[in-house]
């Protein structure tokens, strides 16, 4: 959620539970990947206790992926999505699109040991200003990155350009419990324990601080799926996930 400042001087957002200029934030969050990029895959082991792995392979379950696709897996990272998607997708290529080039080059290290280098390209952007030409994919992936994005509206009208006709927009981010019981639980634990664990495995409390911060920012499930509707896209639906500390959201470019 962006708005303009009292003085008018310009538009600010969140960053965690801060306040800052809206033209600052990028450089923000690509400080917080950069710092964390090496430990990233453990710390997501680490912060779920592996049930990331199994919210991704129900992300694919529900993408079902098809032979000879072309996907763009934006925020990317170290290409975990876009391992599950050409291991389920004969003939299937991938992009992996991320701000931090230290996470693509983790990444490609893990895809030319797997002998997946010819069918990987890594590209380092904005998801706000994607270098592609409209319809350029069948299926648009983000996992935990979207509530990064300085504008999420930007970035999904974005995904609406580069995906041609009857193409797939998958969304998998951290939401909100719609039982408030279990929802101050997983605050305390998100609160006192993953900055914690950030410290203690990256080396690093105030980036896992922020995430956490981030997660409360970002709109609930409701909220998020109209926004996907005003992009332009159809056939919006969500699942959720855990009970709702992650929820998967799909839409069609029809």
């Amino acid at each position: 959620m962006t708005q303009d400042t009292p003085d008018g001087t310009g538009r600010t957002t969140h960053f965690g539970n801060e306040t800052v200029p809206e033209d600052e934030k990028a450089s923000r969050v690509h400080g917080v990947f950069t710092s964390v990029a090496s430990r990233y895959d453990v710390m997501n082991d680490a912060m779920s206790m592996g049930v990331h792995r199994l919210w991704k392979d129900a992300m694919l379950d529900w993408l079902a992926p098809r032979a000879g696709q072309r996907l763009l897996d934006v925020a990317g990272g170290t290409g975990d999505i876009a391992f599950r998607f050409l291991g389920r997708a004969p003939e299937a290529t991938a992009t992996v699109f991320d701000m931090t080039e230290g996470m693509l080059v983790s990444g490609r290290g893990r895809a030319e040991a797997a002998n997946l280098g010819d069918r990987l390209d890594w590209v380092v952007g904005d998801a706000m200003a994607l270098p592609f030409p409209d319809a350029s994919f069948d299926v648009y992936t983000i996992s935990f990155g979207i509530r990064n994005v300085t504008r999420i509206g930007d970035a999904l009208a974005e995904a609406h350009r580069v995906l041609r006709p009857g193409g797939r927009l998958m969304v998998l981010e951290f939401s909100q419990l719609p039982n408030p019981l279990l929802q101050r639980a997983y605050d305390l634990y998100s609160f006192n324990v993953i900055p914690r664990m950030g410290q203690a495995i990256a080396g690093d409390r105030h980036s896992y601080q922020y995430l956490v911060e981030s997660i409360r920012k970002f709109p609930d499930q409701d909220r998020f799926a109209a926004m996907i509707v005003d992009a332009g896209f159809g056939n919006v639906k969500y699942r959720n996930l855990s009970f709702g500390i992650a929820a998967l959201h799909s839409g069609w470019k029809l």
